[in-house]
């Protein structure tokens, strides 16, 4: 305890403390420090040991009444928060400095030293310092105890797509992955047409349907479920569902467009090829190179089906080929692709070997195809495939086989393979495939390197495309025993 007065603008001498005869500077309580120590305690009313609830499992502090907050140790939220806790004590003193003093992390004590100051005494003013413990009880959330209950989602996201094999949605899935946005979910279910992500507040639902908006070309729908409703206060506990539902289409899907929308596209063929997925469908006419993007709302007002699964292509050999070249498109005629090359090439199905059937077709992979290679196609000329446009085409502007990708030695590749992807909750051998093939969509993901895979070497390569050792080594993180980033190369 100090006693505070203003500096003096002349010599005075001194006087004769009035309880013990000490001599001391003038001061209007005519008191030495000591004696005033025995006669006032500025700090009474303000306790010096105080509760703070802390939650363990998200490790958040209660800030009364209701309302839990994230603080880390000798932290700026956390001196506010300790502060807050004795404030409504100290409204007859004045408050000078607060700080944290030092002690053990796990002794469940937080020591404060608090610097106070208050008139006494004919206008003296006193200054004071002293100690506050605050100590930590734990205490669950309502957050936590929703969790340990099993009723405690508040939103759920219901994403779905009505197809045979799901590449959109592992393309997804690296999405959300690389966006950590699974980490707000309390639970993650996979059932047969897709996931449903379970929140435990409607604001991050809400967050996981604008992603999911912005992503891939999607429709939603919401609906509430009345829980609890409380007269009194006039509040009301509801559950909201999100359907998502996205667009039945994935990437090497043939489709057939409707005459309105193939024109509407700059007069493309209707029997396109879906490239790629992203916020819109990527189509390419096969006998054209032209190129149309379909975003969510056009392919809602004018929808169309995929004419064929993956498990329905078949192996094609490549019997002859020729480019062509200056291909002329039509009047109104849309973009043309600069990726792909046409060509008109003659195919033979490898289980037909034995026959002299042939077929022949245009191709936008002309630039990928030499004779005697491997490519995957869909026979329309042996298919009974009911759709509501292809029936109504002219047979003869249908073509006999389209064919969709290169073939490669699927057990060569899964062998040589090391690197793999980050998972929420499964694994797909055809996306690993595609997604090699693909250089724009491996450089969206973070891939994990494989140590346990050796490297082979860049000579031992049939053509298949691959992740080359310098992007696995991008996401490489070195690490010692400890786990600490590991010290740098010592050279001579």
């Amino acid at each position: 305890m100090e006693y505070m007065q203003a500096p003096a603008t002349s010599s005075q001498g001194n006087i004769l403390c009035c309880t013990c005869g000490v001599p001391i500077p003038p001061n209007p309580a005519n008191m030495c420090v000591a004696c005033l120590r025995t006669q006032v305690d500025i700090s009474e009313g303000i306790p010096k040991q105080v509760t703070v609830h802390f939650c363990k499992q998200c490790e958040r502090y209660l800030q009364p009444p209701a309302s839990w907050v994230q603080c880390a140790l000798e932290s700026r939220e956390l001196l506010t928060l300790c502060l807050k806790k004795i404030k409504s004590s100290m409204t007859k003193v004045r408050l000078i400095d607060a700080g944290f003093l030092w002690t053990e992390p796990h002794s469940k004590r937080i020591k404060m030293k608090v610097t106070i100051q208050k008139e006494v005494m004919n206008g003296a003013i006193l200054q004071q310092v002293f100690v506050v413990e605050f100590v930590i009880q734990y205490q669950m959330c309502d957050d936590c105890h929703r969790v340990e209950a099993k009723d405690f989602w508040k939103a759920v996201v219901q994403v779905r797509q009505k197809t045979v094999h799901k590449k959109t949605f592992y393309y997804l899935e690296q999405l959300i992955l690389k966006h950590k946005l699974h980490q707000n979910a309390l639970n993650i279910k996979e059932i047969n047409d897709g996931i449903d992500f379970y929140y435990g507040s409607k604001q991050h639902a809400q967050k996981m349907v604008d992603f999911l908006q912005c992503t891939v070309p999607c429709r939603s729908k919401t609906s509430q479920r009345l829980i609890s409703h409380d007269i009194h206060s006039n509040t009301y506990n509801y559950k909201s569902t999100y359907s998502m539902e996205i667009v039945p289409v994935c990437k090497d899907n043939v489709v057939c467009l409707s005459p309105r929308l193939a024109q509407s596209l700059g007069n493309m063929g209707q029997v396109c090829v879906c490239v790629r997925v992203t916020s819109t469908i990527h189509l390419i006419d096969p006998n054209t190179l032209q190129i149309a993007e379909v975003d969510g709302s056009t392919y809602w007002r004018y929808p169309f089906n995929s004419l064929c699964n993956p498990r329905q292509l078949e192996e094609f050999i490549v019997m002859d080929t020729d480019i062509i070249r200056n291909q002329k498109l039509g009047a109104g005629a849309g973009m043309r692709s600069n990726k792909h090359t046409l060509a008109e090439v003659w195919v033979q199905k490898t289980s037909e070997m034995n026959t002299s059937q042939q077929y022949h077709c245009r191709t936008f992979l002309g630039h990928l195809l030499n004779i005697g290679d491997l490519v995957l196609g869909f026979d329309f000329a042996n298919s009974n495939v009911n759709d509501e446009y292809l029936n109504k085409m002219n047979p003869h502007h249908v073509p006999d086989v389209v064919l969709i990708k290169k073939s490669y030695d699927r057990s060569r590749r899964a062998k040589r393979r090391n690197w793999k992807l980050q998972e929420m909750e499964r694994d797909n051998v055809e996306f690993l495939d595609s997604l090699e093939v693909n250089e724009l969509k491996l450089q969206e993901f973070e891939m994990l390197f494989n140590s346990h895979i050796p490297v082979e070497s860049d000579t031992d390569d049939d053509g298949a495309p691959r992740v080359s050792l310098m992007e696995m080594l991008e996401e490489l993180s070195l690490t010692d025993a400890t786990g600490e980033e590991g010290a740098e190369m010592m050279t001579d």
